[in-house]
């Protein structure tokens, strides 16, 4: 399994596109603090790459790169080897190459302009992101044989955790204004793992005093020891379900 591990990491980490993806998530992260007057302000531009930049590119290079796989995977799997490390072996080595490949170009400006617990925090949520939209790339790609709409899917499934849930939300939150609903939303947020993360940098960097009574609502919540170790634990399940849901079903798929 370490074997199979290190041959599909050095293959990735040579790939163009996770060299580019590095070198843009490094651009973007330098000048979010290089052309803003405070730290802050970059933060809140990293933060952006973190919940749409970063989960757009971790899906589509990883459904991409498990279709364009394939061969390998037929390959492997016709050698005496458990069909459930190969796939745990797939994800760990797409995973950590796009971790490395997250840390290299937003780790370095991050703890020089920002080493303090907020910088850290974003590391963390950054990481944990990957982790989940890699594990939402290996469900996708298993559900389907046909690659495009295994990438429609991918995309889809982006686009509904970065934006229309954000709308959904908004829709109920207008339709029933008249209602003490706030805390049924803390609940509704453990839904989107883009929120939960959104939610949790926002927290931590006093911009909740802006967001109103919901705001306090979620800071009495996220913004304790308790709310952070349970946010950190649901990004955590959004990460290990989708995986073990394409597991099974890659355990039992006739290839």
């Amino acid at each position: 399994m370490k074997k199979l591990i290190k041959i599909i990491l050095i293959d990735i980490l040579k790939n163009k596109i996770v060299i580019a993806y590095t070198f843009i998530i490094a651009i973007l992260a330098w000048s979010s603090f290089l052309l803003e007057d405070n730290s802050s302000k970059g933060l809140l531009t990293i933060l952006n790459i973190i919940l749409f930049t970063v989960p757009l590119v971790t899906i589509l290079f990883a459904t991409i790169y498990i279709y364009n796989s394939s061969e390998f995977i037929e390959l492997v799997v016709s050698q005496p080897v458990k069909r459930s490390k190969i796939w745990t072996s797939l994800f760990i080595a797409v995973t950590t190459a796009l971790v490395i490949s997250f840390l290299i170009g937003a780790g370095l400006p991050l703890l020089i302009y920002s080493s303090n617990f907020v910088g850290f925090m974003m590391l963390i949520v950054g990481t944990l992101i990957t982790l989940v939209f890699t594990a939402l790339a290996f469900l996708s790609s298993i559900l389907t044989r046909d690659k495009a709409r295994g990438i429609g899917l991918a995309i889809l499934t982006w686009l509904f955790f970065a934006l229309i849930f954000d709308g959904i939300v908004l829709f109920l939150l207008f339709q029933f204004s008249d209602y003490p609903i706030e805390n049924a939303m803390v609940g509704i947020t453990a839904l989107s793992p883009i929120d939960l993360a959104r939610i949790q940098i926002l927290l931590h960097l006093d911009v909740s005093a802006m967001m109103g009574y919901t705001g306090a609502i979620f800071k009495d919540f996220f913004g304790t020891q308790t709310g952070l170790f349970i946010s950190f634990f649901l990004l955590i399940l959004w990460a290990i379900i989708p995986f073990l849901i394409s597991l099974k079903m890659f355990n039992s798929k006739d290839l």
